[in-house]
């Protein structure tokens, strides 16, 4: 069994979108999140290079985590799509990893901040925090818990607004 520091993490190719989609729908109950994924590949919010895999040394990826364009009132930030472990790999490191890469991937970038709808007790641990503490909300109700954000450059606080996401989420 692979432990937590030893996944190869690299950007989706186009050979990977299969694999990604068998990870998802492996993942998740709901074919939705596929869905998702496969229209965010098509919409402008994609950002290329910030769709990663995690995979062990054969380059078969087991993981996926995605980061497309979103806005904090009018600034410009990224979200954190579903991110998906295949079963087998779960718990050991193949998610985070993916997460961690995308982050690394989106400082590099030049990007500042990042927001995420997701378990509270999953995301702290990458340096996410409540948004509401930041005056972030969403349009629609979902636990103040869940909805996270975080600025990859402490320079620059994170601003404060309605969180507006890429259309194919629906929000």
């Amino acid at each position: 069994m692979r432990t937590r520091n030893d996944w190869i993490t690299r950007a989706e190719t186009g050979a990977d979108i299969p694999t990604v989609r068998e990870i998802i729908l492996a993942a998740f109950e709901t074919p939705l999140e596929a869905g998702l994924v496969d229209a965010l590949r098509t919409d402008p919010s994609w950002i290329d290079g910030l769709s990663i895999v995690s995979a062990g040394e054969d380059g078969k990826p087991v993981g996926h985590a995605l980061l497309t364009r979103c806005h904090i009132g009018d600034t410009p930030a990224l979200c954190l799509a579903p991110v998906a472990v295949l079963p087998e790999h779960q718990h050991n490191g193949a998610g985070s990893a993916a997460i961690r890469a995308a982050l690394a991937t989106a400082e590099d970038m030049g990007e500042r901040y990042v927001t995420v709808l997701g378990h509270p007790a999953y995301y702290p641990r990458f340096g996410f925090g409540r948004a509401s503490a930041h005056g972030i909300g969403l349009t629609i109700d979902v636990p103040d818990e869940a909805m996270m954000a975080m600025s990859l450059d402490e320079t620059h606080p994170l601003p404060s607004g309605t969180v507006r996401y890429a259309a194919p989420f629906g929000i």
